[in-house]
């Protein structure tokens, strides 16, 4: 921090506007992780002059008071070191959350809904902010895709954990008959990446499509062909953004979110490499299950990975997934760490 405070000081610094945002971007980083670090010492040191007072007078009523802030303070803590791994290279991003639907038609449809909105409550609850950037809706209902931006502190690092399948049981609200159904969606996250990663994109390995945006967006991209569609020919990946009247804007944003895929497609192969080191490789695809979300005939959200459940099924699918993130890295950690020995 202090380094930073005397680069910051530098006359010469916004001669480089981007070293210099990125400059304050990391010493907003680093000032946020130590006013946590004070505050935790400061409640714990508050906790203990309680405790001992209370056990001094023997006064109940404070020692009570100060061992229940002392468990506060101690999950607080927990918290506050799974924030602490998150320490790769792009942890620290944005993110582009992109939800497919399975095979299934409306049921899987909607279902991707549900996991879009459940992601978008999440991103609430945090106070980070969302951008709508794609969105191919369902015939009758939910959406066949959808890519949002989700902007915060450490975004990429919490939701990077969230790509996999994810499996829905319950009774079909489009079925006459009352059946059960079991749905499936897939997520896949990617980081928002700053111009001092650089990924090199040539013009001859694109394919760029234009059509007009079926979702969201106004009057005027429903009329004219403003939404653009990326194709990256080696990799086969596609991003697509309709959200600009623009179609200049809108090949703009689509080339930031290739160039995001693009980067997080050679962080997977990283550590895919490292995991077949150790034996340990994870296919990561569409039919890697993560999480099930059982809604009839009890309720149960179930971790897959990690073991971790919870009962109330509508808490999760309103944003309330933080034990499910917590517990996901965690475990990544610590196979990482196994990994490199």
């Amino acid at each position: 921090m202090e380094e930073l405070n005397a680069a910051a000081e530098d006359p010469d610094l916004w001669n480089d506007p981007a070293r210099a945002q990125g400059l304050l971007k990391e010493r907003t980083r680093l000032d946020h992780a130590l006013g946590a670090c004070r505050a935790l010492d400061q409640r714990l040191d508050d906790g203990l002059v309680l405790l001992e007072l209370g056990e001094a007078e023997e006064d109940a009523a404070s020692v009570e008071e100060a061992e229940a802030a002392l468990a506060a303070l101690q999950a607080d803590a927990g918290k506050a070191r799974l924030e602490s791994l998150l320490a790769g290279e792009a942890d620290g991003n944005d993110c582009y959350l992109e939800v497919n639907a399975g095979a299934g038609g409306t049921e899987a449809q909607d279902w991707a809904e549900m996991l879009l909105r459940m992601y978008l409550r999440w991103a609430e609850r945090r106070g980070f902010k969302t951008a709508w950037l794609a969105e191919s809706p369902g015939e009758e209902a939910g959406i066949k895709s959808a890519t949002v931006e989700i902007k915060g502190q450490n975004a990429y690092g919490w939701l990077k954990i969230e790509a996999g399948v994810h499996r829905l049981v319950r009774i079909s609200p489009f079925d006459s008959q009352s059946r059960r159904h079991t749905s499936f969606a897939s997520v896949s996250v990617s980081p928002v990446i700053d111009d001092t990663i650089e990924v090199e994109i040539e013009e001859k390995d694109l394919r760029v499509d234009t059509y007009r945006a079926s979702g969201a967006g106004g009057q005027h991209v429903n009329k004219t062909d403003s939404a653009v569609r990326l194709t990256h020919i080696p990799t086969g990946i596609v991003v697509q953004c309709q959200n600009d009247r623009s179609q200049h804007r809108n090949r703009a944003q689509a080339m930031a979110m290739l160039r995001a895929r693009l980067y997080e497609a050679e962080l997977k192969r990283r550590e895919e490499e490292a995991q077949a080191q150790a034996d340990e490789k994870s296919d990561i695809g569409w039919g890697h299950q993560i999480r099930s979300y059982v809604l009839q005939p009890y309720q149960m959200v179930k971790d897959l990975r990690t073991g971790v459940e919870k009962g109330n099924a509508q808490g999760v699918l309103d944003g309330d997934i933080d034990d499910f993130l917590a517990g996901a890295l965690a475990a990544k950690v610590t196979g990482e760490r196994a990994v490199n020995g």
